[in-house]
């Protein structure tokens, strides 16, 4: 039973990503773009398709919302962690698509130091804080979208807040120092994820979750389809869901075992006041008859192992 206070997350089938981004979108009901300058985050860390990577669909469907929401200037942002980011995003279709929907394309590891504002190490697992791109920080909304996959390199999960882990640098432009070397080898890497999540404002995170990968990623992995996408406002609520639906289908045995919000990601953006502490403050609507079998199946596991 969730709380009053809940946040909620919205599901609906994906058979159809352009009417679903636009119910979801409506449904949530984000602050008004009208006027604003928006940062879109999507997720193109390699030069694979869906799901390693934002469906061309979905990113489409969502600039489409942006724009007929008011928006004054759209960006989209992106540092691929595996390959060359403007390679990456030409060969996915990124740019084009940008293009066509008159998005300006940033690549973010291309940043002089200028563009990016460093946060400090108080209170973080990072050793010397990090740098945050200002395309972020400063436009007047951020929106995000997201795949549904684990990570075998350490991250365990990589959903939104994993996703934002490209808004931060690679190296320090003048000093060098390379904060995805520390990330990487640490032993907090899961926690570091997190903390990235209190620095990156987002209004609206939607989960592509039409397919996904169970094991492995994020690049490859074993294939599940559960054909459904999930949005919410709360970064914590729609990863604690997208657990428990890679919990649904069976997945590594790091995803599987424990309580969801005892995870490192999750509590640790708990912690940080980024979104819900418990399962019973997560709540989950599904906004077709095809969505409501599976809501109950992801209550049923967030309430057991939540």
């Amino acid at each position: 039973m969730a709380s009053p206070a809940a946040s909620e997350v919205y599901i609906i089938d994906a058979s159809d990503r352009y009417h679903a981004v636009e119910a979801l979108w409506h449904e949530i009901g984000p602050p008004s773009l009208e006027g604003k300058e928006v940062a879109v985050k999507a997720n193109f860390n390699s030069d694979d398709p869906f799901p390693a990577t934002t469906h061309p669909d979905t990113l489409e469907a969502i600039f489409g919302q942006v724009l007929d929401a008011g928006a004054r200037r759209v960006w989209l942002g992106e540092r691929s962690g595996m390959g060359e980011t403007l390679a990456v995003l030409m060969n996915r279709g990124a740019i084009g698509i940008a293009e066509r929907a008159g998005a300006e394309v940033v690549a973010l590891d291309g940043l002089p130091r200028e563009g990016w504002e460093t946060v400090p190490s108080d209170g973080l697992h990072w050793k010397r804080g990090f740098l945050i791109a200002r395309l972020f920080r400063e436009a007047g909304a951020v929106v995000q979208t997201c795949c549904l996959k684990t990570h075998r390199f350490g991250g365990h999960v990589s959903l939104s807040l994993k996703n934002l882990v490209g808004v931060v640098a690679k190296k320090d432009p003048r000093g060098g120092y390379n904060y995805m070397a520390e990330l990487h080898t640490s032993p907090h890497q899961r926690r570091m994820i997190a903390e990235i999540s209190r620095f990156c404002p987002c209004n609206i995170a939607i989960m592509d979750a039409a397919e996904g990968f169970s094991t492995g990623g994020p690049e490859q992995g074993s294939l599940i389809e559960p054909g459904v996408m999930l949005a919410s406002t709360d970064r914590v609520a729609l990863d604690a869901a997208g657990i428990a639906l890679l919990r649904l289908y069976g997945s590594t045995p790091e995803v599987m075992r424990g309580r969801i919000f005892e995870m490192d990601q999750i509590a640790r953006a708990a912690e940080l006041g980024i979104g819900v502490r418990s399962a019973q403050d997560l709540r989950l609507v599904a906004l077709d008859s095809e969505s409501k079998d599976l809501v109950l199946d992801i209550r049923r596991i967030l309430d057991e192992t939540g």
